[in-house]
């Protein structure tokens, strides 16, 4: 795809011809143009590609831009250069930007931004990582609850150059309290004489978050409101800032990715998998990995606990990995889908026991078919290949299956939500944590079943 966007830009980039690939950019989408940039392997190139870049559009697209790429254009454009972009950027993205450069680079940038901005800037720095108030921006509509839909308009028409969105306005008091919100919609379709208290979303029906709150509360509730900017209040309800739309779907990419990273036992990495270091990614992986090495001693010493039968019975070791499998299987679906409704909130600590009722009956159901398709299945090998297998192995393994399976779910169903009640993340009880646990379950349920029955 960019072979086919870009070839046309290579060609006018090699023939040096600077104006007419200005031209071409200009015409771009700033994702784009910002993608070309990033596709570019020399720095000093992707730095002169961007100093070509109109003025107008030189900050949009440095917001797109990755953090690498951006801290070698700020080292290479000098003090002025970089004052007229912070003045041009939106302050969610400046901030964005420092949060992510090393402190030379951001030292830089503060000593060559306006002081007012500086203040703003040093302000949401302060904030805790991934809350409501690192990433809100203050560049929103606010209109004043005396104001008429005329005066409304003409405060929008004077201010909103401004501001990174307009299709919502935020109702504000004498004392900045947040009483309402209006659509832009609604404004433009009413009397220019009419009151906008009249016509906002009262304080009843208000959704806000505090400057506190972690970002994912900000994510669960702009996908239950269908809100594109979601306002931030401080401790008293004064109104602060907005958390925009695009802002919102990094979040739900960031936690996503944060829930299978630890889903998979693997510590959270900030950056992407080619731009992590071989050490670091070594880190992410080696802690969780010998914590479940040193867990799964307990299933080779019941293993080595039951060596005995093992030697002289015929069949039951062959059936041990099938056994372990399909409990980790097992409990893997049931965790992963009670980890995704803890997510989206469509499960709550209430829910516990309805959620571990209908996992027993979908267990009994999944392992009574599984342990009959494994008792036909152990019958025609015997009868294939001749085996001397018993029939008490067969039922032995059978009835393990479906015990398994039950027990598999029903750990599966619960470790997520004790974990929430634990104020842990729920998606630590997945994957290898599950199947450690089960495997080791496993083997003391099938061995059970074995020493009843066979020595009968």
């Amino acid at each position: 795809m960019n072979e086919n966007l870009f070839g046309g830009l290579y060609k006018l980039l090699a023939k040096n011809q600077l104006k007419e690939l200005k031209d071409e950019l200009s015409d771009m989408a700033y994702p784009d143009i910002a993608d070309f940039i990033m596709d570019l392997d020399d720095d000093k190139l992707a730095v002169k590609i961007f100093r070509i870049l109109s003025k107008d559009i030189s900050a949009d697209v440095f917001a797109y831009l990755e953090p690498d790429r951006q801290s070698v254009i700020v080292q290479s454009i000098t003090d002025s250069e970089i004052g007229r972009l912070m003045d041009d950027l939106f302050l969610d993205d400046a901030v964005d930007f420092l949060e992510e450069v090393p402190a030379n680079i951001v030292r830089r940038v503060l000593a060559n931004t306006d002081k007012e901005t500086r203040d703003l800037i040093n302000r949401f720095l302060k904030y805790p990582e991934n809350s409501a108030g690192s990433v809100m921006t203050i560049e929103m509509v606010e209109l004043h609850d005396r104001l008429t839909v005329a005066e409304a308009i003409k405060s929008i028409r004077r201010t909103g150059v401004d501001k990174e969105t307009i299709y919502t306005c935020y109702v504000i008091d004498d004392k900045r309290h947040l009483v309402g919100t209006l659509p832009l919609r609604r404004l433009l379709l009413n009397e220019e004489d009419t009151r906008i208290t009249d016509i906002m979303t009262d304080d009843e029906q208000l959704v806000f978050v505090k400057t506190m709150d972690d970002q994912e509360e900000v994510a669960a509730l702009a996908k239950k409101y269908d809100l594109l900017s979601v306002p931030v209040v401080d401790t008293e309800d004064r109104l602060v800032g907005i958390i925009t739309i695009d802002d919102i779907v990094d979040i739900i990419e960031e936690e996503a990715t944060e829930d299978f990273e630890k889903m998979a036992s693997l510590l959270p990495s900030e950056d992407g998998y080619l731009k992590t270091s071989v050490f670091s990614h070594a880190k992410n992986r080696i802690g969780w990995l010998l914590i479940l090495l040193i867990t799964s001693t307990f299933t080779g010493q019941i293993i080595e606990g039951f060596e005995m039968q093992l030697a002289t019975i015929a069949g039951l070791t062959a059936c041990i990995p099938m056994l372990m499998g399909t409990g980790g299987n097992s409990g893997n679906q049931a965790s992963t889908l009670i980890i995704r409704g803890l997510a989206l909130g469509e499960i709550k600590m209430k829910d516990f026991f309805k959620v571990l009722w209908k996992e027993l009956r979908v267990s009994l159901i999944v392992g009574v078919i599984l342990g009959i398709a494994n008792y036909l299945r152990m019958l025609g090998v015997r009868l294939l290949t001749g085996d001397n297998v018993t029939d008490s192995v067969i039922l032995v393994v059978s009835l393990s299956v479906v015990a398994v399976v039950i027990v598999s779910k029903t750990i599966g169903c619960t470790l997520p939500i004790l974990a929430k009640a634990l104020k842990l993340d729920p998606a630590l009880m997945a994957g290898p944590v599950i199947t450690t646990l089960v495997d080791a379950i496993s083997l003391l349920v099938y061995f059970g079943f074995a020493n009843l029955l066979i020595s009968m």
